[in-house]
């Protein structure tokens, strides 16, 4: 089974961002769509098209499961959106990032009866196409977590 991991990001140099991206997603499942065409355009901007596949892969399993399992039912439109997808990447890293307004960590389900049911692998998928993943919550006024997935591009080992 898999543990979700409760740590924040590996060591990244804030001064080596090559560049940076979020966008604010609207609470219904459209928004994957448009989670994914953000990334899509992001990744082409910043050169990597080539990791669109796997980088889209885990976006789609991030925001699903923020609009899934992180917003109550009765989720009212706030000034400030609810979920939200940030892009960053390094020189050698790209990560990312959806925030969600609950504060209950991410369970994977890992079971073999659980491989068979129509959904409940997305974390699973999560960790088998990123090269690391885990979530925080967030501090200060802002209330809710972050879940991230850490994909090492240009050869990093």
């Amino acid at each position: 089974m898999l543990e979700p991991l409760k740590r924040g990001l590996p060591p990244l140099d804030p001064a080596a961002v090559s560049g940076s991206a979020s966008c604010a997603l609207p609470t219904r499942f459209e928004a994957v769509r448009g989670a994914r065409q953000f990334t899509r355009s992001t990744l082409d901007t910043w050169e990597l098209g080539d990791r669109f596949d796997d980088v889209a892969l885990v976006v789609s399993e991030l925001v699903t499961n923020a609009l899934r399992h992180a917003l109550p039912d009765d989720t009212p439109q706030e000034p400030e959106p609810a979920v939200r997808l940030h892009l960053m990447h390094w020189t050698s890293r790209l990560v990312c990032a959806v925030r969600d307004p609950s504060h209950d960590r991410p369970a994977a389900r890992g079971t073999e009866e659980d491989f068979a049911a129509e959904s409940g692998r997305g974390l699973f998928l999560v960790e088998s196409f990123s090269d690391s993943w885990g979530w925080h919550p967030l501090a200060g006024a802002l209330h809710g977590k972050v879940v991230w997935a850490l994909f090492r591009i240009r050869g990093e080992q």
